[in-house]
């Protein structure tokens, strides 16, 4: 695995157009946009489970400035997500393959007060949204609910 490995992680070997399809010309993508290509690698290789980490721990906990924040973060995994997703899709690879895509929990509807904060929303425990992709996932499905 030693070998294979490293010959896995090396994305030189990857055309412009695939490195471009997955942002890594864009400093907003390139980070998330090099872990999803390298997720396809190691699926292409057989590798059973991957799990892609789009930024360090807690960035997304967004208890202030929760527009700000997360309107960057979105930006810096949209295209690199499109981009797994079309490319496991040209290759094959999509029929097989579950991609999930979650984030820590939900957030509450209404504006986090508490220590001053006026930007932020609080963690909801009842309210988690994921999505699914691939793997023969019908497509449109909803299943649960919050209330209103």
């Amino acid at each position: 695995m030693q070998t294979a490995a490293t010959e896995a992680l090396d994305l030189s070997q990857e055309p412009e157009h695939i490195q471009k399809m997955y942002g890594l010309d864009q400093p907003a993508t390139k980070e998330y946009g090099t872990r999803c290509l390298i997720a396809r690698r190691l699926v292409e290789r057989g590798v059973r489970f991957v799990q892609v980490y789009p930024s360090g721990y807690g960035t997304w906990d967004s208890h202030a400035k929760l527009k700000d924040n997360h309107t960057r973060l979105c930006v810096s995994v949209d295209k690199p997500v499109t981009g797994l997703l079309l490319d496991l899709k040209q290759r094959g690879l999509l029929d097989e393959t579950l991609v999930v895509f979650c984030t820590e929990f939900g957030r509450t509807p209404g504006m986090e007060t508490r220590g001053g904060n006026k930007d932020g929303r609080d963690h909801h425990p009842h309210g988690f949204t994921i999505w699914m992709a691939g793997a023969g996932v019908q497509r449109g499905i909803v299943h649960g609910e919050t209330d209103e």
